[in-house]
Order: structure tokens, then sequence, then C-alpha cells
């Protein structure tokens, strides 16, 4: 049976930005998960992540330790997040309850739960 996966305790909704470009600021004691950037080997829970809900659209931006960041999109098709921008697309895959997600040379591992696709049908 096939499963969809739903990313799970992503931290509270940030601010809106002034600018049209920038992501929001992260949020003091935001969430943090682990990464792996720059083709770095080791893991660790040095990115932030930001979650926007625009007209019930949810994304994800994930603050790099740099300054940098990436923007995510969450769908329910099962891959759980897309790029939001940029020409790399996401590669994903499940490692015990993370998501891995991995973007050029940069990785992430996000907290994620399997839903039965069978569970959502409506009779």
């Amino acid at each position: 049976m096939r499963g969809a996966v739903a990313i799970i305790g992503m931290g509270a909704l940030a601010a809106c930005s002034s600018s049209q470009n920038a992501p929001p600021p992260a949020a003091e004691g935001g969430e943090r998960i682990a990464c792996a950037l720059a083709g770095a080997q080791a893991f660790a829970e040095d990115c932030a992540v930001d979650r926007m809900d625009a007209g019930g659209a949810l994304s994800l931006v994930v603050r790099h330790p740099d300054g940098s960041f990436r923007r995510f999109a969450v769908v329910q098709d099962g891959r759980g997040l897309v790029v939001a921008d940029g020409a790399e697309q996401a590669r994903t895959s499940l490692q015990g309850d993370k998501l891995a997600v991995t973007v050029g040379q940069d990785r992430y591992l996000f907290p994620a739960k399997i839903k039965s696709l069978a569970a959502d049908a409506k009779p």
C-alpha cells in the first residue's frame, strides 16, 4: 500500500517580510533541523526552519548558518517537499521517522510521518 509523507512539527508561523525577495526573519527559539551543507558528510542541527502559510499553501524556509536559505513547498502527493524556487530539484526519501531531502550538495532531515492513502480516502 502506498503512503504519503506528512511534514510535522515545523514551528510557528513566520511574520511577513518587508522585502519581496527575502524570506521573513527566523523566529527566536524556532525549530532547528539537521542539515549537511555544501557536500558535508556529517549532519548537524544547524538549520533553522520558518513555516509560512499563504492562502492555504504551506511552505518552509530553511535558513543556513551562513545566512543563505532555501524555500520548499509542502506537497500532498507523497513526496513531502519540493523546491519552491531555483532550478535544482529536490530528491526525497524516508529514513526512519525523517524525510531526507537532497538539493544539489545540501541535505536536510525533516521530521515526518507516513499517512496511509487509504485512510485519507472517503467512502
